[in-house]
């Protein structure tokens, strides 16, 4: 199974929920910082992290931005349930879920399932967008590579989170096709995750933020207002 580092300073949390997940099978490596958790991530990084919004030393947003500058490990993020704005940001930053607290252990372990399953941490292949979506995929400067969840602009590495990875690729499969909302959170989500159209604007401006930095010119990503988003091939 998956080694995940769990980050939150409540230890009533760091309990339960290393004891749910070791109960299938994880290994959970658990710290009450943020700065102790963030140093632990760049050393050894594991398959998934778990990460609380409020800690002492360092914000778990702090975290994920560090984080974010050299790893696209999954991340699941711990927030109250009135800090709507926490989980904008959040997925600004590159969370891949959010979990709001209080909550069942069931739904945490159905929400790591899934991301394992979609990074393909859980030992099979990174799970595909759309039938078809196994094959690499070339779009004018893109290429993407789903086996490998590689993907290049130019012939430039551009580093994707698992969840901006299966956005792009239902996306570039049909170049010309619209994509609503609801298509992407299909592609991206797994059934029994809700999530709203912010996070998926979100998801699309980070998208784009990193394809311009190796390309100003970036202009695949279109949007459609009020429809939803396409992939314009140039």
């Amino acid at each position: 199974m998956a080694n995940i580092t769990l980050v939150d300073d409540d230890e009533n949390i760091v309990a339960s929920v290393s004891l749910a997940l070791e109960s299938h099978g994880h290994t959970v490596t658990a710290y009450h910082d943020g700065a102790t958790g963030l140093e632990a991530l760049e050393a050894t990084p594991p398959d998934l992290v778990i990460l609380d919004v409020k800690m002492p030393r360092m914000d778990g947003m702090e975290v994920l931005r560090r984080l974010r500058q050299t790893s696209q490990i999954p991340v699941i993020m711990l927030t109250s349930k009135d800090e709507e704005i926490d989980e904008i940001l959040g997925f600004n930053l590159g969370a891949d879920d959010y979990i709001h607290k209080p909550f069942s252990q069931r739904l945490l372990i159905e929400r790591v399932k899934a991301l394992l399953r979609r990074s393909g941490a859980d030992g099979g292949e990174p799970e595909p967008a759309g039938e078809g979506s196994g094959k690499a995929i070339r779009r004018g400067k893109l290429s993407m590579d789903p086996a490998r969840h590689e993907s290049t602009w130019d012939g430039k590495p551009v580093k994707l989170t698992v969840t901006e990875f299966l956005l792009l690729q239902a996306l570039a499969q049909r170049p010309g096709f619209v994509k609503s909302r609801d298509n992407l959170m299909d592609a991206a989500y797994d059934d029994q995750v809700y999530v709203d159209d912010r996070t998926i604007d979100s998801h699309v401006k980070r998208m784009r933020k990193k394809f311009r930095a190796v390309d100003p010119e970036f202009d695949a990503i279109e949007t459609l207002y009020g429809v939803g988003y396409r992939y314009r091939e140039s």
